[in-house]
Parts: C-alpha cells; structure tokens; sequence
C-alpha cells in the first residue's frame, strides 16, 4: 500500500530541512548579479505544485534567479486559467502562465518561454471506464477553474475520442487539490492527472487505469508557457531574458542534477518520494521540460486552432503565433544561459 499522507508529509518536512544545504550554493551564484535583485511575483498554477511546476522552485533554492538578478516572490494560484492568474498576469508585476485564448480574449500579455511544451499527465479513470465511450454519463474533473480549465478541455478531449461532448458526461468543479483525492474516493471517474498523483491514485486504488496520456490524446497541444504583460516586455525586455536564462538554467539541472533537484521536488510538492522520483523519471525519459527556448511554431498554432474551434475565443479574433510567443526574447534567454543544447536526447 501507498505511504500514508502523514508519512509523506514527514518527508516534505525532511526535504524542507534539507533545503538549507543550498543556502551557500545559491550565495555563491548571486555573484553572477553584477546589481540589485529586482523583485518580481512569479506564479505557479497549482497549489500546492505538481513536480512538472517546480522548475521555479529549483530556480528560486539553488540561486538561479538571484544569478540573474531577480528576487522571485513565488505566488500559488488554483488553475492557470483561473481568475486570480489572469488578474495578476493583467496588472503586469507576474509571470505566469500565459495560454493563447488569453490573447485572443484581449489581454495584454505574451509568452516568452516553453517550459513544459508537451503535456506530462494521464488520463486516469474509474474501474468501471474501460474505453472512452465508457465516458458518456460520467463524472469528470473540471478542477482549476471550472468551465475552461486544464482539466475540462482534456476531458472533453477524451470524450470526443468516443464521438461524445460535453452534454454526454457531468463535470465536476473542484479545487486542483481535490483531483486525486477525488478519484480514489469515487467522487469522480475521470481526470488528468500528474505522473506522481498517477503513480499514488494507482496505488491506493488497484483498480484505477491509464485510459491514455494526454500527451497521446493531444499530441500538438502546448501545455505550459510563462509569459508576462506586453507592458514589461516593452518597457523592461533585459529583465524578461534574465528571467528566461534563469528558467532555462533551472530546467537543466532537473535533467542534470537528479540528487539535488529531488529533494526540493518533494519539500515543494508534498509528495512521497517515491511518487516525485516516478515523476521525475517519466518527465526526463518524454522530454517533458524544455531544455531550451520550449517552442515549437507547429504546436503553438496547433493550440491556437484548437482553442479556436472549441468556442474558447472568437475564431475570427484568433492571435497569430507571434503574438502568442515571443521567439526573440526566448532565444536570447538561452543565449544568456549558456547556448543551445541537447540533454538525453531533448532539445526543444
């Protein structure tokens, strides 16, 4: 049986301990800042973050960003599409994720890095769901903001596998916390979710299944960006490269760096390690993080023509894929961490 929430929680605590042993490392490379740390909120979607998301947390621990001269103030929200993300994003002091039918909707902001190009979860279901047809009449996750979630879209994804829509299941609004808990608890019978919350639902549960990887089930869809408000694009693009060399740096060392990535994955998230080392070693293996600038011009405009067509925003208000990723800026943050490369055989 899985570890128990108490004793995964013993091991966030240990982690949290451990993480003084980057106190000196993360000095050390503050050095790279030749000025003041200028401070900046920086979001991430989930609270309390899945292993994909904590790219931030290896930035901010092991003195990434303050290499660069940031002083990142780590902010959670519930759902990158959620109210609160977009306001932050509007007002122009936050990186966050910045999703394409943002832009057509209006809003002033722009993605300047890939960080995760490829979506890393699965599409874990009830032991009564043994195809997507199974779907019609079922309870699915609409976690992280309801209507217009992460959550929603994929299930409305799998449910058109089976020719099925929206009408034909009942969606579930639920904090993202709740996804997991949810499903061992059958509260509901289908949800995306993260490889580590993958790994422990299956655990808890036996009978719970993979229907398929949202990965395979959206093979162009561009999952997790960071972008910025156009405004500090404009009025401040040195401190955007800054932030994407800091990001990229952090990516890098994830698939480096196991030893010292580890224990902040599992202080941050909350999870078992056993859990967060699954995840880590099925992100690393699919190329789940970018290791360079994350953009793929194919897969953007893929995104773009699908949100479209789903009513996410006015097809003919659609934003071009320049004006969804700004490519310039993403390349000169590689530039400044260092140059283009490929780490087992990622190089997006």
């Amino acid at each position: 049986m899985l570890t128990n929430l108490k004793g995964a929680l013993s091991g966030a605590a240990i982690a949290l301990a451990s993480l003084s042993i980057f106190t000196t490392a993360a000095a050390a490379q503050n050095a790279g800042c030749a000025g003041p740390l200028r401070k900046i909120n920086v979001g991430v979607s989930v609270s309390p973050p899945n292993v994909v998301h904590t790219t931030i947390y290896v930035a901010k621990e092991l003195g990434l960003f303050a290499k660069h001269c940031i002083d990142a103030n780590v902010i959670q929200f519930d759902g990158g599409s959620s109210p609160a993300a977009s306001v932050a994003l509007s007002q122009g002091n936050t990186f966050a994720t910045v999703n394409d039918y943002q832009i057509g909707r209006g809003m002033k902001v722009k993605q300047v890095w890939g960080m995760a190009p490829k979506a890393p979860q699965a599409y874990v279901v009830s032991e009564a769901v043994k195809t997507f047809t199974d779907l019609k009449g079922k309870r699915l996750s609409a976690a992280g903001g309801g209507v217009g979630s992460f959550n929603w879209r994929i299930g409305r994804e799998a449910l058109s596998k089976a020719g099925l829509t929206i009408d034909d299941a009942q969606f579930i609004s639920q904090g993202t916390a709740g996804r997991l808990a949810g499903l061992v608890a059958g509260q509901i019978d289908g949800v995306a979710l993260h490889p580590e919350d993958a790994f422990l639902a299956i655990k808890q549960k036996p009978g719970l299944r993979i229907l398929s990887q949202v990965a395979d089930l959206m093979p162009l869809y561009a999952f997790n960006a960071y972008g910025i408000a156009t405004d500090v694009i404009a009025k401040d693009r040195a401190f955007v490269v800054n932030f994407v060399a800091a990001m990229v740096e952090a990516n890098r060392t994830i698939y480096r760096d196991k030893d010292k990535v580890i224990p902040i994955m599992v202080a941050m998230t909350q999870k078992p390690r056993e859990a967060v080392e699954y995840a880590w070693e099925t992100m690393t293996k699919a190329c789940i993080w970018s290791v360079n600038e994350g953009f793929d011009p194919q897969r953007t405009q893929w995104t773009i023509d699908h949100d479209a067509a789903a009513g996410d925003m006015d097809p003919d208000k659609k934003p071009a894929v320049d004006q969804v990723f700004d490519k310039e800026i993403a390349a000169d943050g590689v530039a400044a961490a260092g140059g283009r490369v490929t780490i087992a055989g990622c190089s997006l």
